[in-house]
């Protein structure tokens, strides 16, 4: 067996006694005491500890980052860590991978956790009439087996050196075996905190689990407290008046008002967050691609740049690949806003003007409903006239996004580009929000698969560059800008001197992570 290394990052057992399972060091000044409150949008009313429904920062964070745990984390600084597999090794061709499980964990009911709870947990995201985002991902493994009661073995249809990455997604957690069902209408995990009550779209209240495998390294609130604020105005609001302790996603518009309090602070994050406005390309007219192409140059990417974001980002390109992962092509030509070069592709259409539907919501991204009327602006100079429909942000995820033609959407981007073309862009998978598929461009999905079996870096830096030009020339994806995470954080709240930017709030993971002064 072979140890395969991606960029250096797949961290095992050795390095995991050093830092802690959340890659924060070991500090003196972290010590444990005190309650989290933290104000959160992306909560529903649809809420509930089933991973496989989990797409927003309410329940990854209450979740993955608080209840529950995986088999591997990405920690602050991109490292891949073990967290319930303590190491793992791979065949030279890297379809079989081996892990080897932390022994003495018990989840939260006292059942010891084991290789049954492995194979069980990710055998629900492949199950019948699973709509699990991580279906893809599971559906690659062929034959799950289990060595002894800590060790499982997981042989892969091709070849795919980013597993190990990909089991940290936040909807691969581990549930107990034989008690799945009642583990989701509980909150039943292995994960540092213990849930106490949950409502969902509205909190949910978790206390610290003595006698932790983390202790000493991670976790070190007496209890925490999510409360689920979507509104971008009350979320500022409870921010300043002290209701919570932090907050993600602050309004941009006000940031001046929230850097004015002396006790409160900014932690901004360059990071992958993409606000997008993705259509279905196997509905007409979005299933001509000289119609995609108009609309990529109908919009004004840096007005969007300056007026949504007020700098806090960069423009985008029209592929999911940013500067945080490992083969973004950088030198790719860039998509302008060319209203005259809109029009040729109307024309080349069939149309000298195009009449359309946009739905959008503050629920997609901060700003979205401004963005899609400065879309809506520029595109009308290309004669593409776009009719903005408000939708309403509960339900939005359930209701418009993977449902209407075009809309307003945000992805907070992937660690590889394997598990973000994965989950958005291959044919079939759940979360695909513009169908994307063999019709739209066989030479992509072909590459997909050929990409991750393919284990010199060289070459897969050319079908990467290569598939992200695809999407930038023929996808069906329009995204105008890469969004940083900013968010507030009260001074009485510690938190170590990197912050993820996997996801909003340390990769999720601040009631791990962060501490009371």
């Amino acid at each position: 067996m072979t140890r395969i290394s991606r960029r250096g990052l797949l961290t095992t057992g050795a390095a995991a006694g050093v830092l802690a399972a959340s890659g924060l060091p070991l500090r003196a000044q972290a010590t444990r005491g005190g309650r989290l409150r933290v104000g959160l949008n992306g909560a529903n009313t649809s809420d509930s500890w089933d991973a496989r429904t989990h797409s927003d920062l309410f329940m990854i964070a209450s979740a993955q980052g608080a209840v529950f745990d995986n088999l591997t984390e990405i920690a602050a600084d991109g490292a891949l860590r073990g967290e319930l597999a303590t190491d793992w090794d791979a065949s030279p061709d890297a379809k079989t991978w081996t892990f080897n499980l932390r022994q003495g964990v018990t989840f939260h009911n006292g059942k010891p956790f084991g290789a049954d709870d492995v194979i069980e947990s990710l055998k629900m995201h492949v199950e019948e009439g699973s709509k699990s985002a991580a279906q893809p991902i599971v559906s690659t493994i062929v034959e799950m087996k289990k060595m002894n009661e800590h060790q499982v073995q997981l042989v892969l249809e091709r070849g795919n050196a980013d597993l190990p990455y990909l089991l940290s997604d936040y909807h691969l957690l581990i549930y107990p075996a034989g008690q799945i069902d009642e583990a989701i209408q509980q909150g039943i995990g292995t994960g540092l905190y213990r849930a106490q009550s949950f409502e969902p779209g509205v909190r949910m209240v978790a206390t610290r689990v003595d006698d932790h495998y983390k202790d000493g390294n991670a976790g070190w609130f007496d209890e925490i407290e999510y409360i689920a604020i979507n509104d971008n105005t009350a979320r500022m609001n409870a921010m300043l008046t002290g209701q919570v302790d932090a907050i993600n996603r602050i309004d941009l518009k006000t940031e001046q008002l929230l850097r004015a309090n002396p006790q409160l602070r900014i932690n901004e994050v360059s990071c992958n967050q993409q606000y997008t406005f993705p259509m279905l390309t196997n509905v007409a007219p979005f299933d001509d691609v000289n119609v995609r192409r108009a609309l990529k140059h109908a919009i004004n990417r840096q007005e969007m740049v300056d007026k949504i974001l007020l700098g806090h980002g960069r423009v985008g390109n029209d592929s999911p690949i940013g500067p945080a992962n490992q083969f973004f092509f950088e030198n790719m030509e860039q998509t302008t806003y060319d209203p005259d070069q809109a029009k040729f592709y109307l024309k080349e259409a069939g149309y000298d003007s195009l009449d359309i539907d946009l739905s959008a919501s503050s629920a997609a991204f901060d700003g979205a409903l401004d963005a899609a009327q400065l879309y809506q602006a520029s595109a009308k100079m290309a004669g593409i006239n776009i009719n903005l429909i408000q939708e309403p942000a509960d339900g939005y995820w359930s209701n418009v996004w993977l449902k209407k033609p075009f809309c307003a959407s945000y992805w907070s981007g992937r660690a590889t580009e394997d598990w973000m073309f994965s989950n958005a862009y291959e044919e079939g998978a759940p979360w695909n929000d513009t169908q994307w598929g063999r019709e739209d461009s066989e030479r992509f999905q072909n590459l997909l698969v050929e990409a991750r079996a393919q284990l010199d870096d060289a070459k897969r830096r050319e079908m990467y560059y290569e598939m992200q030009q695809i999407l930038n020339d023929e996808g069906g994806v329009v995204l105008p800008m890469f969004a940083n995470y900013v968010q507030a954080i009260s001074n009485k709240v510690a938190t170590p001197d990197v912050v993820g930017n996997l996801w909003q709030m340390d990769n999720a993971r601040m009631a791990e992570r962060w501490w009371m002064n």
